[in-house]
């Protein structure tokens, strides 16, 4: 049996009551005064989409309406138009990103801040203990290097079940708080029941310690924070009173396996000029990621207390996805809620191989298709509504994309070769499918190609505008090759991830539910067995497109797509393979300049993996 251990300062109690999404809700500790509008920025990312893609839509109304369009026809332009949107807007988003960075703006002289106290709160669930207690003792020794006026202290909200963990999790915090410098304040509860998950976690902690502490900082299991970012989070909130939330921008560290490193290498380069356009649309109104982020605490009490969702059986459910839901209860009662990613060293780890991607997406799927339940919820902000639906549609245009390759497969290249011909060659409603090698039309699809390929490409003209320079990566030869294998890499993992969110929506529509077991943060192998049962239904899939490339039936553009579903099992065999051979397909700056709170915090982890393994001591701080 695991002892009970409990370190945790004298309650302090603060009411966090559920919210009614059927009436509105104004929050009486919201200073007056009005904020900043981002309306000028909202026109320049919604607009040129939306006229690019009614641009679209006439040129492909006009290419298939020469003899009338049909049923097939318009669901057709339909599926494309709608993909081709939320392309345009990512593209839109880019471009904003980087007008912001390119414009010279005056630094502002900035008042003193008032000091604040604030949590930094760690919910753990079945975590390795010494890599979260590593991260957390990085973050308070840092936090006591920088200084400043604020107070800080950190909460490891334990909801841990296995007993053996659990156990160790205890051993560990003893052990760290032995070691912990004079002044560095480290507490510990866990949860004899694990009510509501994640939410009843911060919410339990917020109901009785919460009125102590001004603001809270919500982190993941694998979070790390420089000192730095921390306090420019805390500064940021102290000096806009009307701010309820401030959420930064987390970097991907540690990734070892191709596949983590594909995604590190696209957060760094790429994501830099989308989270900064990000930032400008969203203004006042934007968006929590559920961790990396500081809160208001009275705020987030008596603002944003989630009730339970009523499903069609009539049971009551957990909103799974809270964070979006959160932030749009914050700003429906009058808070702000802001991003900040110039904030740099926040950092997150990301899953190590396709399927644990995967497995994560179908969790984040089931939350986010909830929301589309709260769309007509009350008082809600147009924007935080955008947000819900935004997270939905990631998910839903996955069967979108893949309705819209079945469809392109079946029409073929013409009626005389389309399968749906021969099936049934008297179908009223078959359509008149143009001839592929027009010009025209051979631009049309090289055009949607480039707009899949713009966000990247755009992404890496930004940089040096954000103050990263290619030859951080190990020079511009480097960087490039890093960047061709990521978009190889990309191209070849695209379709297969189209269709495990595809699947993750239907399992999703159907009930069949994922429990929220933790992410496997170190990476491994899958046996041959669980790659074939995981990708079996790309596999097939491929295998006939290709057929139908090779026979005359199907469009031979369709040929990448095919080749990808065909080869899923070695793609996802080639994700998880670490050490030397990722680095060499892709190369990311931390490979010749590693942040040094990530040095430190490798340290402190192992220093107490091997003191609680008995292989050696606890060393306290300088």
């Amino acid at each position: 049996m695991t002892r009970d251990l409990h370190i945790m300062p004298p309650k302090a109690p603060l009411p966090m009551p559920a919210q009614n999404f059927s009436a509105g809700f104004t929050d009486a500790q919201v200073p007056h005064g009005e904020r900043p509008s981002a309306g000028f920025w909202r026109a320049l990312a919604f607009s040129p989409a939306m006229v690019a893609t009614l641009g679209l839509l006439w040129v492909m109304a006009d290419w298939f309406g020469a003899e009338g369009i049909n049923l097939i026809e318009a669901i057709l332009l339909a599926l494309i138009s709608f993909n081709f949107f939320w392309i345009s807007f990512t593209v839109c988003t880019v471009l904003l990103g980087m007008l912001s960075l390119s414009r010279q703006e005056q630094p502002r002289r900035e008042s003193r801040s008032q000091p604040l106290r604030v949590a930094l709160l760690m919910p753990v669930y079945n975590e390795v203990p010494w890599n979260v207690l590593g991260n957390a003792r990085t973050m308070l020794e840092d936090l006591q290097a920088r200084g400043g006026q604020h107070h800080y202290a950190m909460f490891i909200l334990s909801d841990t079940r296995d007993p053996e963990i659990a156990a160790q999790e205890q051993a560990s915090i003893e052990a760290l708080r032995t070691t912990l410098a004079p002044g560095l304040e480290l507490y510990y509860r866990r949860r004899a029941e694990n009510t509501d998950r994640k939410v009843g976690n911060i919410s339990d902690w917020v109901n009785h310690w919460g009125a102590d502490w001004d603001a809270m900082l919500v982190l993941d299991a694998d979070s790390l924070m420089t000192g730095r970012a921390i306090l420019r989070l805390t500064d940021a909130l102290a000096r806009d009173p009307g701010a309820g939330l401030i959420q930064s921008y987390p970097q991907l560290i540690g990734a070892q396996s191709v596949f983590a490193r594909m995604q590190q290498f696209a957060n760094g380069v790429y994501g830099i000029a989308f989270a900064e356009g990000l930032a400008r649309w969203c203004g006042q109104e934007g968006n929590y990621w559920g961790h990396n982020a500081i809160i208001r605490t009275k705020a987030f009490a008596s603002s944003a207390g989630l009730p339970k969702l009523r499903a069609f059986n009539g049971q009551e459910k957990l909103i799974m996805s809270h964070d979006f839901v959160e932030a749009g209860l914050l700003r429906r009662a009058g808070w702000g809620v802001r991003f900040l990613p110039r904030i740099r060293g926040s950092y997150e780890e990301t899953p190590p191989t396709l399927i644990d991607h995967a497995l994560r997406d179908r969790r984040w799927c089931q939350g986010n298709l909830q929301h589309l339940k709260l769309l007509g919820a009350t008082g809600f902000r147009a924007v935080s509504r955008f947000h819900m639906f935004h997270g939905a549609v990631g998910y839903l245009m996955s069967p979108l994309w893949f309705a819209l390759l079945v469809m392109w497969a079946l029409i073929g290249q013409g009626e005389d070769a389309s399968v749906l011909h021969y099936f049934s060659p008297d179908n009223p409603l078959f359509p008149q499918w143009p001839e592929m090698s027009e010009t025209r039309h051979v631009l049309i699809i090289l055009v949607m190609y480039a707009m899949l390929l713009a966000p990247k490409i755009l992404g890496v003209l930004a940089l040096p505008l954000s103050g990263v320079h290619y030859a951080e990566f190990g020079g511009r030869s480097k960087f490039l090759t890093s960047f061709l294998a990521e978009v190889i890499l990309s191209i070849l993992y695209a379709p297969i991830l189209m269709v495990q969110q595809m699947i993750a929506v239907f399992r999703t529509v159907l009930g069949i539910q994922n429990g929220w077991s933790p992410q496997m943060r170190d990476g491994g192998s899958y046996s041959l067995r669980t790659l074939i049962l995981c990708h079996a239904l790309e596999t097939v899939s491929g295998i006939a497109l290709s057929v139908g490339i090779l026979s005359g039936l199907v469009s031979v553009w369709l040929a990448p797509i095919a080749i990808s579903l065909a080869l899923a099992i070695p793609l996802s065999a080639l994700s998880g393979v670490s050490a030397t051979a990722a680095r060499r397909m892709v190369g990311m700056k931390e490979d010749f300049r590693e942040p040094a709170i990530t040095r430190m915090a490798r340290r402190h982890r192992n220093e107490l993996k091997r003191f609680i393994e008995g292989k050696g001591v606890m060393t306290a701080a300088e």
